[in-house]
């Protein structure tokens, strides 16, 4: 693994205020999971940033070894790692994700 492809995804993953790391694009999600995620976070009304790891093997590879999660799609709030579509959902059930996202925004 190239460590620019990692120095850029932790640039890119600190200077954003929401990541998601996903199949597809958020119009045209290439896979269930980055769908369901997408329609979580765009469910709250806050502006959040995208990468399409389909668009570039090393990246797709390279998010996994930065987060050390094997799964995509993967969210980064405030440059840390939140996790996969099932964990995203479980926070947006038990409401936590909502105050995860205000803290985000408030700063």
């Amino acid at each position: 693994m190239a460590d620019n492809v990692l120095t850029n995804i932790d640039e890119h993953v600190k200077k954003n205020t929401v990541v998601l790391y996903m199949k597809g694009t958020p119009n045209s999600p290439q896979c269930g999971f980055s769908a369901h995620t997408i329609e979580i976070l765009r469910s709250y009304g806050y502006p959040f940033e995208t990468v399409d790891v389909l668009a570039d093997p090393a990246v797709r590879d390279g998010i996994k070894q930065y987060s050390n999660w094997p799964t995509i799609p993967q969210v980064y709030i405030n440059g840390k790692f939140v996790g996969g579509c099932d964990i995203v959902h479980e926070l947006h059930e038990q409401g936590e994700l909502s105050s995860l996202l205000k803290t985000a925004f408030e700063k």
